[in-house]
């Protein structure tokens, strides 16, 4: 297992501790004893500092509570009483909704790449992860860059150079942050009206943002997990079946973490004929399944193809779209509303699309779920960083394939107009060469040394309604420009290659001009809520 820099407290500051996290010295803890509005409220400023949560908790949030209440708590022993009161209900009878009733915060720590978008696949579950935007990955921890050492790896022949690539890798990217940021502040001005702090922030953000590329997927993360019982035993059943050795160690502290807050949802987790052989049947349906596929198609070559296509989508998806709209206020069948839909002219159509879509104020203001009756299914092959931001959305299906260097990478312009896109082009060689020399024998951990900058092929589909929220969101001016272009082809390719232009035309909160500092207008926003 791979040692885990340990964090240091003082008595006081452990006394505290105590009562709130269920372990003092683990990279996954439980949050206990506290109210919701706090746990939420850490999680929220988790994502954007390089604190980790406990002395996030110290430093910005203990002075404001009152804690002499608790000082008979100690989180640290685990609540057996728990077993007691569900046992009957939920491993006797098997009501698995019962799990879905009992809910705990979760931070994972010093957690890879690879393992975040492992952690956040499941639906059902709210997710923050620490941001590439706000922080830089320079910053060492224990006195070392902050990438996964895979203990078999760092045992064999290879372990050595493994260390030394990656550091390599994290100086160039120390160094390219500091030019990049240079560069940005030597060439956009600071607008009179806005702080020195705001400017230095979105400048920051900038650099941050063009550089995250030369970052391997090695570099470590924290995450803030809430789910119900149900969820995590879900979450953890497809860990244990996962064929990349540190999620299978996660699992195993997360598991006894989550026992010391709801033990009995999670009972049935590594019981042999329970969740052992449901976990089983995960690995073995992959294993088989990627061993025929390799068979059929291994040797079948890679075809250039566009960042994002439209591979699948229903030609008479607007008249099912309006069927739909009229369904709850019509006592037909939904086959002969269709059937008279077809029959309406284009002035009628466009008068039920307005009444139900309404006055879109702001973003927000979604209309209902008609527009979940029709789907769009994208190929999409996007450098990794993109992909990070773009995976986190739910309520879609999502499928990627390994991370590899062979898809080729991007490099941003501002790099080169830096001055620093040759160390940037080497960081991606250095890349790619420790990933094909550990490849033959270390095939899941090679994609650790993968940059962020490569590309991947991944699939998204999802309905009109999640369209909006996700193509709206992601086209803000404040996004990241490698995700902002995968959202505005989305958005073009409904409109043009489907011939939806009604569905496309009530996405009316896109964003297609990008401002020089993408950050810059959130920086104002949130200086003026301090202010206030």
């Amino acid at each position: 297992m791979t040692v885990y820099v340990p964090e240091e407290f003082s008595p006081d500051e452990a006394d505290v501790l105590r009562r709130y996290f269920t372990n003092l010295d683990g990279p996954v803890f439980a949050l206990v004893n506290l109210p919701e509005v706090v746990k939420g409220a850490l999680f929220a400023r988790y994502s954007r500092s390089a604190k980790s949560l406990r002395r996030l908790f110290l430093d910005e949030f203990v002075g404001d509570l009152d804690i002499e209440g608790d000082e008979s708590i100690d989180a640290t022993i685990g609540l057996d009483r728990a077993e007691e009161l569900y046992e009957k209900v939920f491993f006797e009878y098997g009501d698995d909704s019962v799990a879905q009733l009992g809910g705990v915060h979760l931070a994972c720590e010093q957690a890879s790449n690879l393992l975040t978008k492992i952690l956040e696949w499941g639906r059902l579950m709210s997710y923050l992860e620490q941001s590439t935007r706000y922080i830089g990955y320079d910053a060492r921890l224990g006195g070392r860059y902050r990438f996964h050492r895979d203990p078999a790896v760092l045992a064999s022949s290879l372990g050595t150079r493994y260390v030394g690539d990656m550091d390599r890798m994290f100086d160039a990217y120390s160094r390219a942050v500091s030019e990049v940021t240079n560069h940005v502040r030597d060439t956009i001005p600071r607008d009179p009206g806005d702080s020195d702090f705001v400017y230095r922030q979105a400048t920051r953000a900038k650099a941050l943002d063009a550089t995250r590329g030369m970052l391997p997927a090695a570099s470590l993360s924290n995450v803030g997990i809430y789910g119900t019982g149900q969820a995590f035993e879900a979450l953890l059943l497809r860990m244990r079946s996962n064929p990349l050795p540190e999620a299978r160690t996660y699992a195993d502290l997360m598991l006894h973490e989550l026992r010391k807050v709801i033990p009995s949802f999670l009972r049935r987790v590594d019981l042999a004929d329970r969740g052992g052989q449901w976990s089983e049947y995960l690995a073995a349906t992959r294993q088989d399944t990627a061993e025929l596929v390799d068979q059929l198609f291994g040797e079948a070559p890679v075809e250039p193809a566009p960042e994002v296509s439209l591979v699948d989508f229903d030609p008479d998806a607007e008249d099912k779209l309006i069927a739909a709209i009229c369904y709850s206020h019509s006592s037909l069948p939904e086959a002969d509303l269709l059937s008279r839909v077809r029959t309406l002219g284009s002035d009628e159509k466009v008068a039920l699309l307005r009444a139900y879509i309404g006055e879109r104020r702001n973003r927000r203001h979604k209309p209902g779920r008609a527009f979940e009756r029709i789907d769009y299914r994208f190929d999409v092959l996007s450098d990794y960083g993109a992909f990070r931001d773009l995976q986190r959305h739910r309520m879609l299906t999502i499928e990627w394939q390994a991370l590899t260097p062979n898809h080729g990478y991007t490099r941003p312009e501002l790099v080169e107009q830096a001055g620093v896109g040759a160390l940037f082009d080497e960081t991606m060689d250095r890349s790619a060469r420790l990933y094909d020399a550990l490849h033959e024998t270390f095939a899941p951990q090679a994609s650790y040394a993968v940059a962020m900058a490569y590309r991947l092929r991944y699939v998204m589909q999802f309905n009109a309604r999640e369209a909006m929220h996700m193509l709206e969101l992601r086209s803000a001016p404040q996004g990241h420009p490698a995700y902002r272009r995968v959202a505005l082809d989305m958005h073009r390719l409904i409109a043009e290659q489907a011939g939806h232009h009604a569905v496309a035309a009530a996405m009316s909160h896109m964003t297609t001009e990008a401002p020089e500092l993408e950050r810059l207008a959130a920086e104002r926003r949130a200086e003026a809520r301090r202010q206030g």
